[in-house]
């Protein structure tokens, strides 16, 4: 590989919903001969059935916080892939946040953001609706996983959400832990409604227009448009408020 850059992969989704099985599927099918993957999994999350597969897969390593709101993890050398996953029993906001900056500082531009729906718990728990809003704001591609035993009419009502509100973002069904075309998925090409991780960067006018007395032009104040998820209130809490995952999770 040299001193190419990796494409990385953000992954979001619930603790329990299939995300290690899903991406060890992912790095088999989707990777070309020669290719090296990495995965960053968060420190502290419990071991999965899929951690064999992952592990033959990719390179596995972990990151933890060094602060609030800042990661800390090394960035593999020498891996085409890699595959960075939140905590899945957080706030995917804090994390995604933190992990921007964590980018940015090592030069580094994600190449998809990849959110897993566990269909089961969702429908169990409508008040997570709210937080997988959420996340499916910043993600190109969906997976609907867990659907055993879901409702057709609410796998239906699910997708209506997102496509009447006219989300870009891609829709895909999982079925034992795989996708039909994991090449399709892994393809980096941005398909997600936040600009977040766009290299362009939308303006919105802050300040009343004035106008230059001496030479008689327009001046209008301006600022880097902020995302709604993103954005907070004076006393620092989010404008946007995600339902606590850990209260509907089982065990």
């Amino acid at each position: 590989m040299g001193d190419e850059k990796p494409l990385v992969y953000l992954i979001l989704g619930p603790v329990g919903s299939g995300r290690r099985a899903l991406v060890a599927d992912l790095i088999e099918g989707g990777g070309g001969d020669g290719e090296r993957a990495a995965v960053l999994l968060p420190e502290g999350e419990a071991p999965a059935e899929a951690d064999a597969p992952l592990a033959t897969a990719a390179e596995v390593g972990r990151w933890t916080w060094a602060a609030p709101g800042v990661l800390c993890a090394d960035a593999p050398a020498g891996v085409s892939r890699l595959f960075f996953f939140t905590a899945g029993n957080s706030d995917p906001v804090d994390q995604i946040e933190a992990f921007k900056a964590w980018l940015a500082g090592r030069g580094l531009e994600v190449a998809r953001v990849i959110c897993v729906v566990d269909c089961r718990l969702a429908e169990a728990h409508p008040q997570l609706l709210a937080w997988f809003d959420g996340c499916i704001h910043f993600a190109d591609v969906v997976l609907l996983n867990h659907r055993e035993g879901v409702a057709n009419k609410w796998i239906s009502d699910f997708q209506s959400r997102y496509k009447s509100g006219h989300y870009p973002c891609l829709f895909e069904f999982v079925r034992d832990n795989r996708v039909r075309n994991p090449a399709l998925i892994l393809e980096p090409r941005a398909l997600r409604i936040s600009h977040v991780f766009d290299d362009e960067v939308d303006w919105t006018v802050i300040g009343e227009e004035e106008e230059d007395a001496a030479d008689g032009e327009t001046e209008v104040e301006v600022a880097p448009e902020e995302d709604p998820y993103f954005a907070r209130l004076n006393g620092g809490r989010r404008i946007k408020e995600l339902p606590d995952i850990r209260k509907y999770l089982p065990g």
